[in-house]
């Protein structure tokens, strides 16, 4: 089964070794499954920690994962939240046991929260932030052996290959068996988003040329709080270089989306102003980005994939919202782009 594939126990007895006094292992329970990796929350007799197992392919490399730990760690002297891993006795921060990576966090007691549980004032603070992240990236972040990212073009979505693939997903969607509600909510957006598309084709926006040191993956589950301040920004396996105002479009797409798929505008209008001081973001940067990233979520099927081609079905309740929120956002676009920049 793709990515939610079992896999064993972690080896808690040769992985603890090689920690300086981490205490007897009492218990190791999961904690609610990310989609990509897993995660645990590790109890003994000398604290609490959070074990992480990294399983997807393109990040769970020793490398890779160590150079997200030593971004963690620069960024936390920045004063940015985060939760750098804990070093063994040898000064490493990846344990490569039987093959498998894994790597030992202090536990961080904090809640999640979404932009409907964030005041104006918070949602101001959540734009900082951000811009907070990426302007500490680009000073911690080696841009030499990597440069080469920073030159890349960011190409949009060609509408032609998004068209063939509404079609392979609704010849999926109408055989699926048993049909449920789900599966006619699918047909019913394809067929919208196919007709969205035919009438918005002219609109593509051009490649988005170069970038930034992003997160790569903020949203609500990245981001703990405690009680109304940010305790730590977790889960950085998607760390790498794209236009950094993309992220802050998408961030707030997720924070800020109701569960009809509207946007809380004025939440939005807060928190990009703040991203905008944070970061150096200039309106027009802003304007741009969240086209891009309009034209992205109007092609963009990853949980119909995920469920009709992969028979993955974690991301399901994701789903209504996401595609409603295409839908609203191409209705109020100029709405939304004020929002963004003005």
């Amino acid at each position: 089964m793709p990515r939610s594939s079992a896999t064993a126990p972690p080896p808690l007895g040769e992985l603890l070794r090689r920690y300086e006094r981490p205490g007897e292992p009492l218990s190791c329970e999961p904690v609610t499954q990310g989609l990509l990796n897993r995660g645990y929350r590790l109890a003994t007799t000398r604290g609490a920690y959070f074990l992480k197992h990294h399983l997807d392919a393109p990040t769970a490399d020793r490398d890779t994962i160590a150079r997200q730990h030593r971004a963690t760690q620069r960024l936390q002297s920045l004063g940015v939240p985060v939760a750098p891993p804990v070093q063994d006795t040898t000064g490493d921060t990846v344990a490569v046991i039987g093959g498998r990576c894994y790597a030992l966090h202090p536990w961080v007691d904090g809640r999640h929260r979404d932009g409907a549980q964030l005041t104006t004032a918070e949602s101001r603070r959540l734009g900082a932030l951000l811009g907070l992240v990426h302007t500490g990236l680009e000073r911690v972040m080696d841009t030499s052996p990597h440069s080469g990212e920073h030159n890349r073009e960011h190409s949009s979505a060609d509408p032609g290959e998004t068209f063939a693939l509404i079609d392979e997903l609704l010849d999926l969607a109408r055989a699926h068996r048993p049909r449920d509600a789900f599966d006619a909510l699918a047909e019913h957006r394809l067929v919208e988003r196919r007709a969205l598309l035919a009438r918005h084709a002219h609109r593509r926006p051009p490649p988005a040329a170069g970038g930034g040191w992003v997160h790569g993956d903020f949203h609500p589950l990245n981001l703990l709080y405690r009680g109304a301040e940010p305790a730590a920004i977790v889960d950085w396996d998607r760390l790498g270089v794209q236009p950094r105002a993309e992220e802050a479009v998408r961030a707030a797409a997720i924070f800020f989306v109701g569960p009809a798929g509207e946007l809380e505008l004025p939440k939005v209008r807060a928190y990009a102003r703040a991203y905008r001081r944070a970061a150096g973001a200039d309106s027009a940067e802003l304007a741009a980005a969240a086209h891009r990233v309009w034209w992205e979520r109007l092609n963009d099927f990853w949980i119909l994939r995920w469920r009709y081609q992969l028979h993955d079905r974690r991301a399901d309740p994701q789903f209504p919202a996401a595609s409603a929120l295409a839908v609203w956002w191409t209705r109020e676009y100029e709405a939304v782009c004020e929002a963004f920049a003005g």
